[in-house]
Formats: C-alpha cells, sequence, structure tokens
C-alpha cells in the first residue's frame, strides 16, 4: 500500500463518519471532514504522478472514493434537508445511468477506457463546491448570506450534471453502434 492509495482509503473512511456526523447535525465537524477528504483527493494523485506511484487498484480506488463521497454527502444532505432532494436525485442518477451504461457495454465485450471528459471534471468540481456551500451554509449566519449563491451553483451544478451525462450517454452509444462489442448472437 502505496501513499496515494492509502490517502484514497482514507477518504472512503472518512465518507461514514461524514454521514454520521450530518445526521447528528454536526455541519462544522462534518465540513472540517469534508475539507480533509477533498485535500486528500488532490493530494492522492498529486503525489501519485510525481512520484510515479500510479497503480491499478488506484485507478478503481480513486473514482469508487469520489463517487462515494459525493453520492453519499448529496443523499444525506438532501435527507437532512441542506441540500434541494431534486438536485440529489439529478446528481446520483446521472452516475446511475453511466455505471449502468458501463455495466451494458462490458457484458456486450465493447472495449472502452474509461476516462473523464472536461465537462465532466467540471461537473465534478461543481458538484464539490455544491457540497461545500450547503455545509458552510449550516454555520452561524452563513445561510441568509450565501442562499442566492447557492441556489446559483446548484442549478449550475444540476445543468453541468445533465451535459456531463448527456455526455457520456453519446460517448457510450458510439461505442456501442460502431461495433466494438461482440453482439453475435449464439
Amino acid at each position: 500500500m502505496n501513499i496515494p492509495n492509502s490517502l484514497t482509503v482514507l477518504r472512503i473512511v472518512l465518507v461514514p463518519v461524514i454521514v454520521i456526523l450530518l445526521i447528528q447535525g454536526q455541519y462544522g465537524k462534518a465540513l472540517v471532514c469534508f475539507i480533509i477528504a477533498g485535500v486528500t483527493d488532490g493530494l492522492d494523485g498529486l503525489i501519485a504522478r510525481s512520484l510515479n506511484q500510479m497503480t491499478v487498484v488506484g485507478a478503481y480506488l480513486d473514482p469508487l472514493a469520489d463517487k462515494a463521497l459525493v453520492i453519499s454527502m448529496f443523499t444525506t444532505l438532501a435527507i437532512v434537508g441542506v441540500m434541494p432532494g431534486w438536485l440529489a436525485v439529478v446528481v446520483i442518477s446521472r452516475d446511475c445511468i453511466i455505471l449502468g451504461g458501463i455495466l451494458v457495454m462490458t457484458l456486450m465485450s465493447v472495449d472502452l477506457e474509461i476516462k473523464p471528459s472536461f465537462v465532466s471534471k467540471i461537473n465534478t468540481m461543481l458538484q464539490l463546491v455544491t457540497i461545500f456551500f450547503a455545509l458552510l451554509m449550516k454555520m452561524d449566519g452563513a445561510e441568509t448570506q450565501f442562499h442566492g449563491a447557492f441556489m446559483f451553483i446548484c442549478w449550475l451544478t444540476a445543468i453541468f450534471t445533465v451535459i456531463s451525462g448527456a455526455d457520456y450517454l453519446l460517448k457510450g452509444m458510439k461505442l456501442i453502434n460502431r461495433g466494438d462489442g461482440n453482439t453475435e448472437e449464439s
């Protein structure tokens, strides 16, 4: 286990801790843990690239940790009434659709390389900023100060989530239609 993978595992371990803190209404502590998770996300990739410690395990764990964090945060924040429920549905639906598409293409033996697109990277950043603002708004007096900005970020995140999902859907359909998969009937 190298340093980048250890940081990724730490991020995975922080997910249930943050969810528990949110359920208990300890938003300040949840925000600190979320920031730690965000820092570990940036550090693991930076260290892996700079020290040439990229591994197959890390290639699978890193996006898993990201999705676990984002999906858990949007779900929990929506349940406790901090995040708009409709936004949580949009974000989680996109990830489920993408995961379903990957499953279908794998079953069809379609060769695919999963690389986040530029719009997807913007989407992920916006999702993390949305979570940050949702937690920040629970600090004393911040809700009234940031409510307008928070709603703008929510709508921007929703738009980019839909665009990113459509981008992946179109790319997946092209791969399937191109005939990379073993579609012969037996």
